[in-house]
This record gives structure tokens, sequence and C-alpha cells, in this order.
């Protein structure tokens, strides 16, 4: 077998610390500790978007989400931009995914073929309360997260098997047949909630030691802007004790899970003779806030929700990079286009031009000194949110820039646990002008936060108005259906 091929995993809601390799006292990943061994781990990698659709369009497309254009739940990819699933296409590379892909449907162009067992946003449509922001209402299905916890099994832990199922099928296949250099992008969900683990999951943390959820004694909770997303998202409210403590057992679990599933894909890759030619990449599309500050799920610019995972492996192909090294340089999903272009040797993109990608490899990343003051932009337009909000990281700082409201911006380095928002002080009047002068660059928040709205209201009419949507069935559903 001649050529390189790349192997593309992504765990849903997978929480950058929730790893053993990044040193949780709890959880335990045996799969993905010995990927991590014997590749790289970027320690500061993020998410464009902490939420699934449109962070899944940016890192299918290597293209940030104001560019795209799909903003949130209910604007989902459908084929409009090149992928990186189109572009080893047109370089004579199979390009195939097995699972969850939160597409708009098979039936777009979105690049790969097949799509196994595909799951994609709902009904075509996918979450349209997310499109009612002006004026902000209520979201009563945040009560499902509470209620739906501990030990048991869900829709979701059945689909999982299956994609890990069509995954090693098709290596076996393909190893039996042969064929052109290949992509495979399998995507689990877990462990996005509901937060219930397969029981012989959840017993595996039954009588661990957690860590406590990190408690807020911070001074941003009133910030107008983030207030009413943790009222529209008001989870925590439907907690008590004993509930908090099985989600976080459930949620450990599952992450458990699904690495279990990535062993299974890794054993196939190495039964198939593959193991030596293919480049592993091992990412998710958001993470998860498990309770720290009161906050769950994603959504929130915070650590946990917009930190993700990303691990890079593969034999010769990161030169003379010491296996086992992290990567402290900020890296993002709009990277892994020109990772995977850059791993088996397709034409690399255009660097200048009328239309550029902004990302870069990370094979590249990982063979250079870390750059700590390499700038990553996340940002959310989606439901519980008033304006836009926007991110940018950059060396010990992160700005959130709420447009038309105050910024905030935390020292991560002096406050790692991001309690203290320092943006009215004086005292960081100067780095918080440079930051929004690096944000402005890459974005302009103004203009990009009244197109989100301009195109939401015209899709909220393509669907029938605000009424429309309220009636719709299932409108307030919690998480998507595998079917």
């Amino acid at each position: 077998m001649n050529g390189r091929n790349v192997l593309l995993i992504v765990a849903d809601e997978f929480a950058r610390h929730a790893i053993g390799c990044a040193g949780h006292p709890v959880v335990q990943t045996p799969n993905l500790d010995r990927l991590a061994a014997r590749g790289v781990r970027f320690t500061q990698a993020y998410t464009n978007s902490p939420i699934c659709v449109p962070a899944r369009a940016a890192m299918h497309t290597g293209r940030y989400v104001h560019d795209i254009r799909c903003w949130s739940s209910a604007e989902p990819y459908r084929g409009r931009h090149e992928s990186w699933a189109h572009r080893l296409r047109r370089h004579g590379m199979d390009a195939v995914s097995a699972g969850k892909l939160h597409f708009r449907r098979t039936a777009d162009s979105n690049g790969f073929a097949p799509e196994l067992r595909a799951m994609h946003v709902k009904d075509g449509i996918g979450w349209a309360p997310g499109l009612l922001r002006d004026p902000l209402g209520d979201y009563p299905a945040t009560a499902e997260l509470a209620g739906q916890v501990g030990a048991s099994d869900t829709e979701y832990h059945a689909y999982d098997r299956a994609v890990a199922d069509a995954a090693t099928g098709w290596l076996e296949a393909r190893a039996a047949a042969g064929g052109p250099p290949w992509a495979l992008l399998v995507s689990f969900v877990s462990p996005h909630y509901p937060l219930a683990a397969p029981p012989e999951w959840f017993d595996l943390y039954a009588d661990a030691d957690l860590p406590a959820p990190k408690p807020y004694n911070g001074n941003w909770r009133d910030h107008p802007a983030l207030r009413e997303t943790l009222r529209f998202f008001d989870y925590d409210r439907h907690f008590d004790e004993k509930s908090r403590d099985a989600a976080t057992r459930a949620y450990f679990g599952l992450v458990s899970f699904v690495d279990d599933l990535i062993g299974r894909v890794l054993a196939a890759l190495e039964a198939g003779g593959f193991a030596d030619e293919t480049t592993v990449l091992f990412t998710s599309d958001h993470g998860e806030m498990l309770g720290d500050y009161g906050i769950w799920t994603k959504q929130v610019m915070f650590e946990g929700s917009a930190g993700i995972p990303a691990i890079l492996a593969g034999p010769g192909i990161i030169g003379g990079v010491a296996a086992g090294r992290t990567v402290e340089t900020p890296v993002s999903l709009v990277d892994v286009f020109p990772t995977v272009l850059d791993a088996v040797g397709a034409p690399p993109l255009p660097e200048s031009g009328p239309d550029p990608l902004p990302g870069r490899s990370l094979l590249e990343i990982a063979a250079e000194p870390d750059d700590p003051e390499r700038p990553v932009l996340s940002e959310y337009h989606d439901g519980g949110s008033v304006t836009g909000a926007f991110m940018l990281r950059r060396g010990n700082w992160k700005l959130v820039h709420h447009e038309g409201y105050p910024p905030q911006l935390f020292n991560l380095s002096d406050d790692p646990d991001e309690q203290r928002d320092l943006a009215a002080g004086p005292a960081a009047a100067d780095i918080l002008a440079s930051m929004q002068t690096d944000l402005r660059e890459i974005v302009d928040p103004a203009a990009a936060n009244r197109q989100a709205f301009a195109d939401q209201r015209a899709r909220l009419e393509e669907l029938g108005g605000a009424d429309a949507v309220r009636a719709m069935d299932g409108y307030d559903f919690g998480y998507s259906p595998t079917e």
C-alpha cells in the first residue's frame, strides 16, 4: 500500500482537561494516553464556536463562523464552501465519514462519499429556538439535563457503538480490497449529554474521589450579556447535590466509554496494516463546563467550554519532534483543514489571494518552537445570546468581546480559573486596547453581529416566523436524535 492516509477522530463535548494525559486526577483514557505518548498534544486548543453545528462547519471548511455564516444550530453546513473532504477527493483520494456530522443532510454535497451512519441536524433544520435572540425568551428543555443522569443506556451509546462498527468494518474492507490513499472521519456523540453512562462505565467511577467543580469567587456574573446567557441555560437550577454527583460520574464514564471505542478503531487501523502510513488526529467540537461556576454544557467562552483536546500522531509524520511532547502554541479547529492537506501531501493552500484560509498545519506548528502569542478566535451567535460574543486568546490573555456590551479580559497565567474580569481596571487599559486591535484584524465584530442577526431573521422567515418555530414539533428538544 502506498500513500499517506488520515484518520480524524472527533468526540463531542469533550473537555480539554478530561483526559488522563492532561493530568486529570480521576478520568481513565488509556487509548488516548497511548496516542499522545507516541505523538504530540496541543495544550491550548480551542473551538471556533462553543456549540456543535457552527464548530463542525468551521472544522470542515477551515473557515471562521463569520466567514461561512453558519451562525447557529439552525444554520448548518450545506456544502456551499469547499471542505477538506472535497479537496482530498479532487486530489484523487477517498474521503469517508462514519458518525456525527451535524450538517444539513446527506443529500447535500458535503464532500464525503460515503457517509456511514451519518447523523445530521434534526429534520434538516436543527435547533430553531436558537434563532429567537431578539427578544430572547426561555428554554424549558434545560430541566432535561438534571433529569437524565447516572447509570443507564441511551440511544447515543448504541449509536456510538454502531459508528465504531462502521469505521472498523470500513478499515477491514479497505485493507482487504486496497485502493488509493484515504481520509476517514470517525465522529462519536459521547461524551455529549444526556449525562447517562452505560452502567459498566458509570461503575468505573462509582467510588471515585471526584474533583470538586470550580466555585465562583469572581466578579463577572453580573455581566449584562453573560447574565442573559446563564439565565437562558439555567441547567444548574434543576440539580441537587445527588444529581450533580451522578452527572459528573456519568460524564467521566462517557469519556472512558468513548476512549474504549477509539481504542477499537485504532486497533483496526493497526490490524489493517495502516498504522505506519496514517496520521491520526483526535479532537472535539467544544468542551463541557460540567458544573464549574454553576454552568453546564457549553455556549460560553470559559476554558471548560471553549477549550478542546487535540492530539496528533503518526510514524515519521512529525519528523524530529519528540514523541510525547506537549505544544503550547494556541491552535483551533480551522487548523484541521491545512493539517489534513499537509499530512497526505496534497497541494498546499495559497497563503495569500482573495480568499485565503486562516489556519495552519498542526504538523508545521508542532515542528516549530512554541508561539504562545499566536492568536486564536472563537465566536458565539446561537441561542441564549443577546449579542455576538467573540473570544481572542493571545499569550496569557483572553479577551471576550460582547458586541455593544462591556468586554471581559482575563489573565490566564495569574488567574487560570477565570475569576477576575480585568477589563474595567485602568491597569489593563493598554492590553485591552491591544487585544481589541488584534481582534479587529480578524473580524469586524459589529459587522459580523449585524450579519448574524440579519441572516437569522431571514432564516426565521423561511421557517414561517417566530410563532411557527415555537409551534414546531419537538421545538424545545434538548439534543439531536440519531436518526
